[in-house]
């Protein structure tokens, strides 16, 4: 029962308590850069946590059998694989989400919060803590930038995954579809994230 209990603790951490983004402030070029809509928010969050969770079984299973000399550069091969998976299969099969995050798929292995749990987690923690580490973590990852992503679409296009809900030649606050609107909405959205934890902690 204690097992389970740690496990949930595990998984809850990187959604509440250690939110990546919220929290943490982590993958904050990806965050800030694709961002511009829920749809492209999500997208770059469910291909973050493919690579989080793969990169985190696979470091926790060949840990022993990396030397320590070369333990970065391992896992930054470990994670490059998977991330040419995701790009290969953005391309083939969603390629307008490819084009959206553009550039931000490759930067994907260079992403702090991935490498980071590689080596401050999975490298020192077995199978299946490893993996609900990653889960945490990359939930975590995809609410906050589809909420991030939701929010700026809505203020600045009137829509939310690509539904219009307001007229074309309504005002609405294109800032926030602009790179200011990303530092804006992130700003007050770890506001009220922090906030709103606390009370319930």
């Amino acid at each position: 029962m204690t097992k389970k209990l740690d496990q949930k603790q595990n998984l809850l951490k990187g959604i509440i308590k250690e939110n990546p983004v919220f929290v943490m402030l982590l993958g904050m070029c990806p965050t800030l850069g694709v961002t511009s809509t829920a749809f492209n928010g999500l997208g770059m969050g469910v291909a973050t946590l493919f690579v989080l969770l793969m990169s985190n079984i696979v470091v926790s299973l060949i840990k022993s059998q990396i030397p320590n000399k070369v333990r970065i550069p391992a896992f930054i091969i470990i994670i490059a694989s998977f991330v040419t998976i995701v790009e290969m299969v953005l391309e083939a099969f969603i390629p307008f989400l490819y084009e959206q995050l553009g550039i931000f798929i490759p930067l994907i292995v260079v992403n702090c919060l991935i490498l980071g749990r590689a080596e401050a987690f999975a490298s020192k923690n077995n199978l299946q803590s490893s993996i609900f580490d990653a889960l945490g973590m990359g939930i975590g990852f995809i609410l906050a930038l589809t909420s991030l992503g939701a929010v700026r679409e809505i203020l600045g296009n009137g829509s939310f995954f690509g539904l219009s809900f307001i007229p074309e030649d309504s005002n609405s606050f294109i800032l926030f579809i602009l790179p200011p609107g990303a530092f804006i909405a992130l700003a007050y959205l770890s506001l009220v994230f922090n906030r709103l934890t606390l009370k319930t902690s």
